[in-house]
């Protein structure tokens, strides 16, 4: 088995890796751009070789996880905290970090976290966008009012008028004004303006 310890970046990744059979150790630097990345992954299951790979958890990594999960490489993704905390040299180098969770794993101390596999990802990714999506687009306008295509409950939909009424009061006090009257009328309570 292969295990390699990667120090990850959107644009390349720095590794460690060491065959446990033969000891072999080596450090490479892999872009993302070229390619150069991927060839190295698949080269390996190519030659039949069972690969275990440690990072650190990171937002920019989604299509790495998706290509070891489509070789059938075995992945741990790690708490960055609890990383950091291992680390003995307090600065970070590319190269110690990418050593570091190689250590780790050969040492059976990796500080490993639990992750969706890929498929759960994409369903947990659909009903978040789905459920606060639409108000997070900053192009989609609401004819109906905020938060209205969402269906929100009526709670939901009393604490925005409860906020936005805060809101007006403070703005109104912020000017040196008391804040407006409260009227009530046939169609229920509201705030004047006068």
């Amino acid at each position: 088995m292969v295990l390699i310890g990667v120090d990850y970046h959107p644009s390349f990744k720095t590794i460690a890796y060491s065959v446990e059979e033969t000891g072999e150790y080596d450090e490479q630097e892999l872009n993302h751009s070229d390619g150069q990345a991927e060839k190295f992954y698949r080269g390996l299951k190519q030659r039949g070789i069972c690969v275990r790979v440690g990072m650190e958890a990171t937002g920019y990594s989604r299509w790495f996880e998706r290509l070891l999960a489509e070789l059938g490489f075995e992945l741990w993704i790690g708490d960055p905290a609890e990383i950091k905390a291992k680390r003995v040299k307090k600065q970070k180098f590319d190269r110690e970090d990418a050593r570091l969770l190689l250590r780790l794993m050969r040492e059976n101390n990796f500080p490993q976290i639990w992750i969706p596999g890929p498929e759960n990802r994409d369903l947990r990714q659909l009903l978040w966008h789905r459920s606060v999506g639409a108000d997070a687009h900053p192009d989609h306008e609401s004819v109906t009012g905020v938060g209205d295509e969402r269906g929100l409950s009526l709670e939901e939909k009393a604490i925005q008028r409860t906020r936005a009424s805060a809101v007006r009061k403070a703005r109104v006090r912020s000017l040196g004004q008391s804040p407006p009257a409260r009227v009530v009328g046939a169609a229920g309570p509201y705030e004047s303006d006068d």
